[in-house]
Parts: C-alpha cells; sequence; structure tokens
C-alpha cells in the first residue's frame, strides 16, 4: 500500500462532483448536488477536502453559528471514500476544522450523529466529543440523533 499523501484545503467548487460521488457512497439519505453547492458558498472558510495522489479523499463541511452569546462550530458533514478509510483521513479533516473553528473564536463544535452509527460515535468520542442530548426523529427516517460537542480550552 502507498503511504498517505494527504493535503487538507479548502474545497472549491470544482471539488462538489467527486464530493457528491463520495456523499452518495457513504450516506443513506445522501446530500444532493444542490446542497453541497450552497453549503460551500455559504460557508466557503469552514468546507474542507483531503486529497491523496489525485484523488479526493475525504471532506468536512461546516459552519460558525452565533447564539447571540457564544460562538460556535457546526459539524454538519463528513464523508471519506471508501478506499481512504481508516487511515485518518477523518481525523485531518476534523482536526484542521477545528483550528478554523478556534481560530474564529469559537469556544467549541457541535454535531448531529445517528444513534444506531456507534462507529461514528466512538471516531468523535476518540477526538474529545461528548454526548450531550438526542434529537427524536432528526432524520428523514425517523432516527434519532446523538449531538455531541466538544469545547477548546484556550
Amino acid at each position: 500500500m502507498m503511504p498517505l499523501q494527504l493535503t487538507i484545503r479548502r474545497a472549491q467548487p470544482a471539488d462538489i462532483p467527486q464530493i457528491v460521488a463520495i456523499e452518495r457512497i457513504t450516506f443513506v439519505d445522501p446530500w444532493d448536488e444542490r446542497t453541497l453547492q450552497e453549503s460551500l458558498a455559504y460557508y466557503p472558510e469552514t468546507f474542507f477536502v483531503a486529497r491523496s495522489n489525485g484523488d479526493l479523499a475525504g471532506f468536512v463541511a461546516a459552519g460558525l453559528e452565533d447564539t447571540g452569546e457564544e460562538l460556535y462550530g457546526h459539524i454538519m458533514n463528513l464523508a471519506v471514500a471508501p478506499g481512504y478509510r481508516r487511515q485518518g483521513v477523518g481525523q485531518h479533516l476534523i482536526r484542521r476544522l477545528e483550528q478554523e473553528f478556534a481560530i474564529s473564536g469559537a469556544g467549541g463544535a457541535q454535531l448531529e450523529v445517528r444513534i444506531t452509527n456507534i462507529g461514528a460515535q466512538e471516531f468523535y468520542r476518540r477526538l474529545g466529543y461528548r454526548e450531550v442530548f438526542q434529537i427524536a426523529s432528526y432524520y428523514a427516517n425517523d432516527e434519532d440523533a446523538l449531538v455531541m460537542m466538544k469545547w477548546f480550552r484556550f
């Protein structure tokens, strides 16, 4: 196996077709192309791709949300191409995103994950995220979401 040579950069409109392909392979209810384009247009500073050996290995889409009392990052979508899974791509994407959140003054990051997606929950726990509450019937198939949060220490 070739060693992973990873480059992480902000996503560009030209990346969308490859992002859509990864999205469709990864999720049972994937975001459509328009939603991904809108996410990139609204949140260009917090939408990153990982490239390796000329391939798009994964992506993370997120935004900054201001409650009026606190600014925090919201991780909306993370996916890694099948051939690049379990090689640290997701971790590198999340770390880069957290760095951007912190630079922007966010006090932490939040995400939602399917209650049945134990693998993703364990991945986020390893990165310091903790469960804060559940949302009933969050997903299109009425599955509950587990909300996880990580607070940054400055």
